[in-house]
């Protein structure tokens, strides 16, 4: 499977899309923005302020949330500037994420709402940067901050060695790591993020000025043992039980469920310290956690069950790539399932996940 060019989130105009689904990843946003303007503060700290400002918002997806980042760093850095009484930086702000992005609903949007805000000493241009981060994707030495939020725990491939291309199939009945993994699946998915996490920082480091800030954001887990059942794990396991449903009424055959493993890995915090020390082009500032509940919405979705509300947010994210390998004409049966398993758990719990903070600086 081609992960970047199958994954991404819903766009268009219809109800399951991101831009309608993604309250909780606005929260994250939301939550972080003190962590932004820490680092941002930090690097102007000093006597220099360049008189060029380059941005990158890496997984930018798109709807509503798509620019919030970008505002938020120009309007920090002109506080800065009018405090230390200089004038404000142009501002080039690339916004990237995979090609399947609804690119057009961004730049759809940026008039008015987006450049009608800025204050007409702020020169600011935007651009659209389709790509994998995984990789280069801008000049040597050009990026002074780096935004990335609610992204980097999909990764660039379906772990080598799960791919049911590549050899017999060894997670069977399950789309991710489960207490019924073997040891050899729960390292294939650590491996890959490793080699994925450490190709990012690479990359990053290559096209950053020395002291440049960026500032990540991704799903994580508070527990070493991968198995153990936070949010992310669980809720992946809740889709697993829905499509085997689906597999004992004939409607999908067992093997298309064996053969299937999510792009994605939440780390722990021992893990992601030691790829970033071990690379050695950041110093880390700060690797913190939270917790964010995604049955908290907004709009019209909470007129909805709370399993409607994490169904139709989880469904924004992974329709693209679940109905790439189980067909499309199935989403709306598995769905339904899903809402029903995820009500009957949340009337003894609560939904939350884990959220990691990373702030670093270019050395």
């Amino acid at each position: 499977m081609d992960v970047a060019r199958v994954l991404h989130a819903n766009g268009g105009a219809k109800e399951i899309t991101y831009a309608k689904n993604s309250s909780a990843q606005k929260q994250v946003l939301s939550l972080t923005k003190p962590f932004v303007e820490e680092a941002l503060h930090d690097y102007f700290g000093g006597t220099h302020i360049p008189d060029k400002m380059v941005i990158a918002d890496l997984g930018c997806s798109s709807g509503p949330n798509a620019l919030i980042p970008a505002s938020e760093i120009i309007d920090t850095v002109h506080g800065q500037c009018q405090k230390l009484g200089r004038r404000s930086p142009e501002f080039m702000v690339f916004l990237n994420d995979l090609p399947g992005n609804d690119f057009n609903d961004i730049f759809t949007s940026l008039q008015p709402d987006f450049f009608s805000k800025r204050r007409e000493d702020e020169q600011c241009r935007v651009a659209g940067v389709p790509g994998s981060f995984y990789g280069r994707l801008f000049l040597s030495r050009s990026l002074h901050f780096v935004h990335s939020s609610s992204s980097l725990h999909w990764l660039s491939q379906i772990p080598s060695g799960l791919d049911a291309k590549n050899g017999p199939m060894q997670n069977k009945g399950n789309i991710y790591i489960t207490k019924t993994s073997t040891k050899t699946v729960m390292n294939t998915y650590k491996q890959q993020f490793k080699t994925d996490f450490n190709l990012f920082l690479k990359s990053r480091a290559e096209e950053m000025v020395s002291g440049g800030r960026m500032l990540l954001t991704f799903m994580g887990r508070m527990f070493d043992d991968p198995t153990t059942k936070e949010g992310f794990n669980h809720h992946m396991e809740m889709i697993a039980q829905s499509l085997m449903n689906m597999v004992s009424e004939g409607i999908i055959p067992e093997e298309k469920v064996d053969c299937f493993n999510l792009p994605c890995y939440v780390a722990c915090t021992e893990e992601v310290k030691d790829i970033v020390e071990n690379e050695g082009s950041f110093v880390m500032n700060r690797l913190e956690s939270m917790q964010v509940d995604v049955v908290d919405c907004e709009g019209d979705n909470v007129l909805l069950s709370r399993g409607e509300r994490v169904a139709r947010m989880v469904r924004a994210m992974l329709e693209s790539i679940l109905g790439y390998h189980f067909g499309m004409e199935l989403m709306d049966d598995l769905f339904t399932r899903y809402v029903d398993v995820v009500n009957s758990y949340l009337q003894t719990a609560n939904y939350k996940f884990t959220v990691f903070v990373l702030s670093l600086t270019r050395q």
